[in-house]
């Protein structure tokens, strides 16, 4: 491992594999200290929260002394997606469509072949991915991509075999497609994660532009959603059933705009998400079977030209409010919640890579509501793309410049 020592600010955890969060555990969450809120930029909107804490929650700091992180390698080439294996080594997508392993040392595998090709375009490529919780013994991996269709490209999810070789992915499949295709090349969500009953949770953004943006509150298409399915692309028996008419199966929440983060609370068992608004208006949502977010209906951000979006509504009856949200944008991607006692200030507490942010956000959450909140690698100038616990307790992190960090006590 490059030992490139960032700071040292102590105590972990368990495997959390790709679920983004691991089993209940005895000690509650420290109380922690509050300071001033870490943002100090003016927000773009007016809008008044929907409760108290909504947006910027005073800020806390972990104790001096109790953490440090270490560079294990910058070899990546825009990685995306990453997920612990039962042996400590971390599986990584990259962008353009290659899949990598990386060992504690910092040593980079060759890409691993066999996967479809992916439309690398825009905000595309090879996404989130995760391992499937019997791996130790199926090695099953699933992931998301940007796929190309006839008209256009969608959100995918595909399914295949890590070879003993570890060289090639073994007969890969696509096992969901998030339709409609459009011929666009953002927003595409592209988290997959497991639930505690051993399904696959998967993001699918609206697709961006106006074309597509009112799907996000369409049923009979799965853009701009929350996807419950099984490990065979199915969905779910006992997924919601909405009341509109045409209602997709598959369907576990709506109303999102391009939701990059999944995880899974490690006491509930509930999905928590992240999603990126427009100008201002970044949410932490706790989702609910068959709610709806309420995208583009009610948000707390502005179009990109400092205009409402829609009727500058932020309030709407049977729409959702955000557990938390941020004006100016942070760009939530990736997040985990942090299971152990190795730093036990940290314990169940949110952790969320932000990439116009560059600095990885901690969030204190008591009660499902945020207590705190910090900026953590702040000096480092980087864009973080996704972060999860590994088999050793840390948290690794990756970064769109191409790094790998491991944070853990000293």
């Amino acid at each position: 491992m490059k030992q490139h020592l960032i700071f040292i600010f102590g105590y972990s955890l368990a495997l959390v594999s790709c679920s983004r969060g691991g089993e209940e555990t005895a000690t509650p969450t420290p109380p922690v200290s509050p300071t001033s809120p870490v943002e100090t930029n003016a927000p773009n909107a007016t809008y008044r929260p929907a409760f108290a804490g909504q947006t910027r929650i005073n800020g806390v700091t972990t104790a001096a002394g109790s953490y440090r992180a270490t560079i294990v390698t910058s070899a990546l080439t825009s990685p995306w997606g990453i997920t612990g294996l039962p042996d400590g080594r971390l599986l990584i997508t990259q962008k353009a469509g290659q899949l990598r392993i990386v060992n504690p040392s910092g040593t980079v595998s060759t890409p691993i072949t066999g996967l479809p090709a992916v439309n690398s375009a825009g905000q595309g490529g090879l996404l989130g991915v995760c391992a499937d919780p019997d791996f130790a013994t199926n090695r099953i991996v699933y992931w998301s991509f940007s796929e190309p269709r006839p008209g256009g490209n969608l959100t995918a999810i595909g399914k295949g075999r890590l070879a003993a070789d570890e060289r090639t992915i073994e007969g890969a499949t696509v096992i969901y497609r998030a339709e409609p295709a459009y011929a666009g090349v953002n927003h595409y969500g592209g988290r997959v994660v497991f639930d505690r009953t051993g399904n696959l949770v998967v993001s699918t953004g609206e697709r961006a532009d106006n074309a597509t943006r009112a799907q996000a509150q369409s049923v009979t298409s799965a853009l701009g959603k929350v996807i419950r399915i099984t490990k065979e692309g199915q969905p779910v028996p006992g997924n919601p059933v909405f009341a509109q008419a045409g209602a997709r199966p598959e369907l576990y929440s709506m109303g999102h705009r391009n939701p990059q983060g999944l995880a899974i609370h490690p006491v509930t068992g509930e999905v928590w998400q992240s999603e990126h608004g427009p100008r201002g208006g970044d949410e932490i949502n706790r989702l609910q079977a068959g709610a709806n977010y309420g995208w583009p209906t009610i948000t707390y951000g502005l179009e990109y030209s400092g205009q409402p979006v829609l009727g500058g509504i932020q309030q709407s009856r049977g729409l959702e409010q955000p557990v938390y949200y941020w004006d100016p944008v942070v760009s939530p991607s990736g997040m985990s919640f942090y299971v152990g006692n190795r730093i036990a200030e940290w314990q169940n507490n949110l952790f969320i890579g932000a990439l116009s942010g560059q600095h990885i956000v901690r969030l204190v959450i008591d009660n499902n509501r945020v207590v705190g909140e910090e900026r953590l690698l702040a000096g480092e100038g980087q864009r973080f793309r996704d972060i999860t616990q590994g088999a050793d307790g840390a948290l690794y992190a990756i970064t769109d410049q191409g790094r790998l960090y491991r944070i853990d006590r000293p």
